[in-house]
């Protein structure tokens, strides 16, 4: 059961594909001035609002909650990244750009899509896992991660300079590594997650383990294990690893 006070909130996971290479994955790094995972390397997204739940109920036959999560990591990737997933037609660069500034502006989601001949496309988005941690010394957030191919139509990605300082495409074991020299600040959620990319490195490759082992909610927990605390995750969701000593981890 997840808290009632988690704030609902969504992420997209971006695969970009060239030849046989493992697939990149676009990262942000959030301020340093922020509350939450200041400084961190996240995928982008953010929180769910409400003009994403009246774009939500065109779609009936998805989960109301599932389906508001679609439209803001969708929302959220043009407002961080510039990149437009999840559009029938592809959003081109100019229609990016127009989006990206009257998101900024304040203009709801909703009423720039009544103005252009561009629908969601909510199916392009894939369920990949759910998090909801509940640290006390965090703000908990119930956050939907999804996957989505970028196509070679897209234009680069370009940081918002708000909430986020730098962006970049790397493969997840490169991020991984970054982050095992201590050269990358990555908190519990997104080392887990990343861990199961790198084991997948291909979209294909993806789609197949969440065949296999669909989203589920994940509640973190802590359990003394060899004398000291770990921070754990349950079995059997597709993680490569589910627990970690709990001095080792960054939560927030």
């Amino acid at each position: 059961m997840t808290n009632t006070r988690s704030i609902p909130a969504a992420t997209l996971i971006l695969f970009r594909e060239n030849g046989d290479a493992p697939a990149e994955h676009l990262f942000v790094e959030r301020s340093a001035t922020m509350v939450f995972a200041a400084g961190a390397l996240v995928f982008p997204g953010g929180r769910v609002d409400e003009d994403d739940h009246r774009l939500a109920s065109m779609r009936p036959d998805l989960d109301p909650e599932d389906a508001a999560a679609r439209v803001a990591a969708i929302r959220e990737t043009v407002e961080e990244a510039g990149i437009g997933i999840g559009f029938d037609p592809i959003l081109n660069e100019t229609d990016t750009i127009k989006l990206r500034a009257a998101l900024a502006e304040g203009t709801f989601f909703s009423t720039w899509l009544q103005s252009t001949q561009h629908r969601l496309d909510l199916d392009q988005l894939v369920p990949f896992s759910r998090w909801c941690p509940n640290f006390r010394e965090t703000r908990s957030f119930d956050t939907r991660f999804y996957i989505a191919r970028v196509h070679h139509e897209t234009h680069e990605a370009s940081v918002d300079t708000t909430e986020n300082v730098h962006l970049f495409w790397a493969p997840a074991h490169r991020v991984l590594e970054r982050a095992e020299m201590g050269d990358a600040h990555v908190i519990f959620p997104t080392m887990r997650n990343l861990e199961r990319l790198a084991a997948v490195p291909r979209y294909a490759d993806a789609l197949a383990h969440v065949t296999a082992f669909p989203s589920q909610l994940v509640i973190p927990f802590i359990e003394e294990r060899h004398g000291k605390p770990y921070l754990c995750i349950p079995d059997g969701l597709g993680y490569p690893i589910t627990a970690r000593p709990l001095a080792d981890e960054k939560r927030g």
